[in-house]
């Protein structure tokens, strides 16, 4: 009967695994799993840890702005990385494969950039609960060499934020999320205007201090495009009130969406993936 490895040993085991290392940059955008990454790898690191963070029309300002801000903070040399999606071949086109195209040119762009400034490894924020998705992304990184630490050392989400939380890190409640090209269906074309009108119509819902918020995007201009939201099931029914849903379909439509839909199973990660 094997023995059960607490939080706490997981996270002196990562500052170990992190320590053998020598130097690395992380892959941050500022979620809970990359703040919580990078905190701990400067911590043990100090000036040999830095911060590369991406930046494309996929990745909301929002996040940018937090990115820096941390890293302001904490005295963390960052590197912004121009990586546009929608330029890599086929990407727009939004194949099943389309997160193994992005993460393979994004790390691609980040190995560069550190071998120019002396840092040995690039590592980035997946842990236990995302081998259980269709994660094409994870093959890139395999490829590539690039680091796991969180599922190396078997952090799993809710220990990461019961970490943070001790940690003093802000993000330890922040919702999950995921880059804005996962709200398309599938073989459906991934555009800057489509982009856009995701990115609003979230940062509209997240005025409502929502748990967790996914606005899914179905559709073309010419048959109507819609709007299908995901919200944790215990706060459908408060965002269903007259006032607070008019106001919803008003904004919704004036950011574009034609038609507006709630996802009455409510937010589960990775539903686009349902399909597969």
């Amino acid at each position: 009967m094997g023995t059960t490895v607490s939080k706490e040993e997981k996270l002196e085991n990562l500052k170990n695994y992190l320590k053998e290392l020598g130097s690395v940059a992380i892959a941050f955008s500022s979620g809970v799993d990359s703040t919580f990454l990078m905190k701990v790898a400067h911590d043990v690191l100090g000036e040999k840890a830095v911060a590369v963070t991406a930046v494309s029309c996929s990745f909301p300002v929002r996040e940018l702005n937090e990115a820096k801000a941390f890293c302001e903070r904490e005295n963390i040399r960052q590197f912004i990385c121009e990586s546009e999606e929608l330029d890599i071949d086929g990407f727009s086109k939004n194949p099943k494969n389309r997160c193994y195209l992005c993460k393979k040119e994004l790390f691609s762009k980040i190995l560069d950039i550190i071998h120019k400034n002396g840092i040995e490894y690039v590592a980035e924020g997946s842990n236990m609960d995302d081998n259980g998705d269709y994660r094409p992304g994870l093959q890139a990184v395999a490829e590539l060499g690039i680091k796991s630490p969180l599922r190396h050392v078997g952090l799993y989400k809710s220990e990461i934020r019961e970490l943070s939380k001790n940690m003093g890190l802000s993000t330890w409640s922040k919702p999950s999320f995921a880059c804005l090209s996962s709200r398309f269906v599938y073989g459906e074309t991934i555009n800057r205007e489509k982009l856009k009108m995701v990115e609003l119509a979230e940062e509209y819902l997240m005025q409502f201090n929502l748990s967790q918020v996914r606005v899914r995007i179905h559709g073309e201009k010419e048959s109507g495009i819609i709007a299908r939201i995901e919200l944790s099931p215990d706060e459908i029914e408060k965002m269903m009130k007259n006032e607070v849903r008019n106001k919803i379909y008003d904004k919704f439509k004036e950011v574009g969406f034609d038609y507006v839909s709630m996802d009455m199973f409510g937010y589960r990660m990775g539903s686009m993936n349902e399909t597969l």
